[in-house]
């Protein structure tokens, strides 16, 4: 029997706290919003009046037996998971939290080679030795997108003695493959999957989304709620459901990763969010998807791009614009920008737009944007040459996680045999007893990693801290610096080590 989804308790309960207009003797310092900057208070006054900390009632996210517990628990009886565990700290924290949960020094673990940083992160606290594996092109997507199941059969048969698999699901234009027999194959070795689920928190409102990957039987599933369900940023889920994972390990490293002063605010805001997603109606889903339906024939209006076609593998609410091959996508997403209408992400060729959980408001504004933008591309179309990747930069570049890579300049790198299947050349316990030093990018090649280079958003590392950098490797850099991506590295050049 399921629990009234229409409550939510801690958000209630922070409204109560706030109606009784406390007096605080306690911290956050704005006391209530009571100390605060006049220019700054229309901004913040609503949330600072139910920002708290830990008081009497108001309940511990690192020990809830009151109004978080309950709210933790509805959240559960609507993903239909032994325990969902609240994230203040995004799915960053959920990641870290698995693998530290399920690994620690020595231990080997199969990853998904194109993951999140943080899940990179996670791999050097634990200690863990990573096996990477590659992922796969997809036609259709016209981009790398997942690994393929053989490649995982051959991973899990070489390294039968692997602690976890951890996979991305769905990328982050949307697209699923079949994890269902990915989590089968692994759980025959009794060897648990961890899923990132990160742009995927709406699949439990089942169809038209594809499924979830906690439906499919993942061990553990972080979702960031803020993504695509109507949560601030930085509100996430981790969703635990194994007898193969110990529940008491994930809570014990959620509590040493997540700060002991955890915001009120973000986590009602994931009452709310839990709340929005298990009442939302048939009637409100099927305008959605009308208006899914209306905005993509708005945005495939044009001779400059395609809107590529939705599959039974692809989430509905991401529309991909696929740039024909003479026309910058940068130069086509400063255009849209220049009208005010943001994309989320960018590529070499694709450009990522996201349609909301509800029908989309401005369709004229949208149609008279796109208008322009191909007004403004007619005759100012920059040629660009035929690019050709190797396949490790087609990965990264084509991929789920990208930014744009090239505008003018060709890129003729001789394709290498990426293996499918790799490790790092290093330890991280034997990278943490070397020293290291600063080099150029150049100068780099050959040797090992002692940092990740990141360009970001959105955090996937180019080169992995334990890495060989290849002239590949830097070529990339380059064309990514020369197009004014971020890459997140405080210094110039690269840190390598094994030089004094």
């Amino acid at each position: 029997m399921h629990l009234d989804q229409n409550k939510v308790p801690l958000f209630h309960r922070l409204n109560q706290f706030k109606a009784r207009n406390p007096i605080s003797f306690h911290v956050p310092g704005h006391k209530n919003g009571t100390v605060f900057p006049d220019f700054a208070r229309a901004s913040f006054d609503s949330m600072l009046a139910i920002d708290y900390t830990e008081l009497s009632g108001l309940d511990d996210l690192h020990a809830p037996t009151e109004a978080i517990a309950e709210a933790e628990t509805l959240a559960a009886d609507f993903f239909q998971t032994d325990q969902t565990f609240f994230l203040v700290g995004g799915s960053t924290a959920g990641n870290l939290a698995m693998i530290l949960a399920t690994c620690t020094a020595g231990d080997k673990i199969i990853v998904q080679r194109n993951c999140h940083k943080s899940v990179m992160n996670g791999l050097e606290l634990s200690g863990a030795k990573p096996v990477f594996i590659a992922p796969i092109y997809d036609e259709a997507a016209r981009r790398y997108t997942s690994p393929s199941i053989a490649t995982l059969e051959e991973a899990l048969r070489q390294h039968s003695d692997a602690k976890a698999v951890v996979l991305t699901y769905p990328d982050y234009f949307g697209k699923t493959y079949d994890l269902k027999q990915m989590i089968d194959m692994a759980h025959q070795y009794q060897i648990p999957v961890l899923v990132d689920e990160a742009h995927g928190v709406h699949f439990s409102l089942g169809d038209p989304f594809p499924q979830s990957a906690l439906t499919l039987g993942a061990d553990v599933v972080v979702q960031s709620a803020h993504k695509m369900a109507p949560a601030m940023t930085m509100a996430s889920f981790l969703q635990f459901q194994s007898s193969l994972v110990s529940k008491e390990r994930i809570a014990h490293y959620l509590q040493i990763i997540q700060s002991s002063s955890p915001s009120y605010p973000l986590m009602a805001s994931l009452d709310v969010a839990r709340y929005f997603l298990a009442t939302l109606s048939e009637e409100m889903m099927e305008a959605t998807m009308q208006s899914v339906k209306l905005v993509r024939e708005i945005l495939n209006d044009s001779e400059y791009w395609d809107i590529l076609p939705i599959t039974k593998s692809d989430d509905p609410l991401k529309i991909t614009f696929h740039v024909k091959h003479w026309q910058s996508a940068k130069e086509i997403a400063t255009f849209f920008e220049k009208e005010h209408i943001y994309p989320e992400l960018v590529t070499h060729n694709q450009i990522l737009f996201i349609h909301g959980l509800s029908p989309f408001k401005e369709l004229s504004r949208l149609k008279e944007a796109v208008n322009l933008v191909n007004e403004q591309l007619i005759g100012n179309s920059s040629t660009t040459d035929n690019v050709q990747y190797t396949n490790e930069a087609n990965w990264f570049l084509s991929g789920p996680h990208c930014k744009k890579v090239s505008n003018h300049a060709t890129i003729d790198i001789t394709t290498k045999n990426i293996h499918s299947i790799q490790g790092l050349e290093l330890s991280y316990q034997a990278m943490n007893q070397l020293q290291y030093v600063q080099v150029p990018f150049m100068k780099g090649i050959g040797e090992i990693a002692a940092e990740a280079v990141i360009p970001y958003p959105p955090g996937i590392p180019l080169i992995l801290k334990g890495e060989r950098i290849t002239a590949e490797h830097v070529e990339i850099i380059e064309q990514l610096q020369n197009q004014g991506v971020r890459i997140q590295q405080r210094d110039q050049g690269i840190k390598i080590f094994g030089k004094r």
